[in-house]
């Protein structure tokens, strides 16, 4: 186990729209922002279409099983990193009948909006905790 504290600098929101890819809208707004590293806190919204993957083995490294279907769709919550400015996020979501969610891939687009909040972390290095093994 690791632990590592750190101060957020400034805390992001970013608003999608209709049709706009949640994974890709986030990695345009680290990059606008210039972040480095981040914690995705929350994300709330719709889609009618996803994309994700999830493990299905047990080895490692695992092998991954991915997802993809359309449907409307309420978010529950996106949440992850940013790690040396690349974006690791999971989403989960759900409609009257199930909730599904793993790895957020291209591919999740918003229905009516979404918003995702990040907390800008500062004066810490993430390197490495977006992946199994030693740091």
């Amino acid at each position: 186990m690791h632990t590592q504290p750190f101060d957020a600098s400034r805390f992001v929101a970013l608003r999608l729209d209709p049709g706009e890819d949640v994974l890709l809208s986030l990695r345009a707004a680290v990059a606008e922002q210039g972040i480095r590293n981040a914690a995705i806190l929350s994300g709330v919204g719709s889609l009618d279409r996803y994309h994700f993957h999830v493990v299905k083995t047990t080895n490692m490294p695992p092998g991954n099983t991915f997802i993809r279907g359309e449907g409307p769709f309420d978010i529950l919550t996106v949440t992850g990193l940013v790690v040396n400015g690349q974006v690791h996020a999971h989403i989960t979501f759900s409609n009257t009948e199930l909730a599904m969610g793993g790895h957020l891939e291209e591919g999740c687009r918003v229905l009516t909006f979404a918003v995702v909040v990040m907390a800008e972390a500062v004066d810490v290095n993430l390197t490495g905790w977006d992946r199994s093994g030693p740091l």
